[in-house]
């Protein structure tokens, strides 16, 4: 048995981040153990969605603004991958040339915002857990927030990853954000230090177990849960000797990368006359502008982790929805990747031998089609994707993580006798 214990969520403004946590936050609910998410007003009505109570007080920094912002930094250090320059941070449109862009005027007129903002949102989580008193905190890596409540309030802190990125990356990869508005110190606690977080929950199987340093790993299963982001693919008959193709295409990576990312149509192009039997899932908006081949069906309301039924092969962009959802389907993988993390979660997949890796800068349609041929045909591919499954399928459910959760919170009662 185990006293009812409060634990307190918190999470950065993206859908991705922490829709894999949702899973775990239902467990919790459903043992009996009071949960609140922190969040973002822009985010509340997903998280209710969700079925959970959203606690909308976070100023949740603008992550497509962010992220551009680190494209262009990157291309400013020499760092950029492609042959073409990233988009206008603001504006979404990409850039001739890096100078239409002034980087050090932005900085100048939006830092001192910026960085009030983010001590508002600080302040806001510290005031809530000093008020709610939870027992636990779990946070994605980009909310700092949850560390410095559970500091204040003296409870364990657990960060959750939301793929096969971890804690302890290096260059582009270390999606760590630090403290420039001195919010521990202001609130009397220490600095995030090295290991910034102590506890970490990896869904990932153990072949694709990102780095979390000298943190604590607790493992979960990978359980899809897509939001209201589609419902089930409806039944279709399979063609004769056609195999099955999913392809897939969100609209993150077009709004944080530009134009020149959304590749389905060419994608599409380079599948036709390859005897293949195609699925899409993109956007309505999307969906409405494709020229849509024959042999292949496309829809704007249905869930990956359904579409993947009966699939032979699924091409993404790399998110790491896309990647997990795949991993926990058992089904190879083609990844067509514009940015550096979507870039390495499509290396460790390929590592593991269950999917290819298609980089942005030397994407052209012949190249996805040969991958996705040689995916087909070569069945260790398929064995490959089927491991991870399996490995998935192996590791602790939510549920069984909750008993965990409750020996770090100190919430499980000894034994009798």
């Amino acid at each position: 048995m185990s006293a009812a214990m409060r634990v307190l969520f918190s999470v950065s403004a993206w859908p991705g981040h922490y829709f894999p946590m949702v899973p775990l936050a239902r467990a919790l609910g459903a043992a009996g153990h009071e949960v609140r998410v922190l969040c973002a007003a822009s985010q509340a009505t997903s998280v209710q969605a969700a079925g959970l109570p959203a606690v909308p007080v976070l100023d949740g920094l603008d992550m497509v603004l962010q992220a551009r912002l680190s494209h262009f930094w990157q291309a400013q250090a020499g760092d950029w991958p492609y042959p073409w320059l990233p988009v206008h941070p603001v504006t979404g449109q990409h850039l001739s040339r890096l100078e239409d862009f002034d980087s050090a005027a932005y900085r100048a007129e939006h830092r001192a915002a910026a960085l009030a903002a983010t001590a508002r949102s600080f302040d806001a989580a510290v005031r809530f857990a000093t008020g709610w008193r939870p027992d636990l905190v779990v946070h994605d890596r980009l909310s700092l927030e949850g560390v410095l409540a559970a500091r204040v309030v003296s409870v364990p802190a657990v960060a959750h990853l939301w793929g096969p990125v971890g804690t302890a990356e290096e260059g582009a990869l270390r999606l760590v954000p630090g403290d420039p508005t001195r919010s521990f110190a202001r609130h009397g606690v220490a600095e995030l230090g090295d290991p910034p977080f102590r506890t970490v929950i990896d869904p990932c199987p153990p072949a694709l177990c990102p780095p979390v340093g000298a943190a604590h790993r607790l493992d979960v299963r990978y359980v899809p849960y897509a939001g209201g982001f589609g419902g089930s693919c409806p039944p279709r008959p399979r063609v004769s000797g056609r195999p099955r193709v999913c392809v897939v295409w969100g609209t993150s990576l077009t709004a944080m990368a530009g134009a020149r990312s959304f590749v389905v149509p060419e994608i599409l192009a380079g599948l036709t006359g390859a005897g293949l039997d195609v699925t899409v899932l993109v956007s309505a908006a999307d969906a409405a502008a494709l020229r849509v081949p024959p042999a292949t069906t496309v829809f704007s309301d249905v869930a990956l982790a359904s579409a993947l039924s009966g699939a032979d092969v699924v091409v993404h962009h790399g998110g790491a929805g896309c990647v997990m959802t795949s991993v926990a389907a058992g089904v190879p993988q083609v990844a067509v990747t514009f940015a550096a993390e979507q870039a390495a979660n499509a290396d460790r997949v390929a590592a593991t031998g269950a999917g290819l890796h298609v980089r942005g800068g030397d994407f052209d349609a012949g190249a996805v089609r040969a991958a996705v041929t040689d995916v087909i045909a070569d069945l260790a591919y398929g064995r490959a994707a089927r491991w991870l499954r399996d490995q998935n399928d192996r590791r602790p459910t939510p549920a069984g993580l909750v008993a965990r959760l409750e020996d770090l919170a100190g919430a499980r009662a000894p034994a009798s006798g």
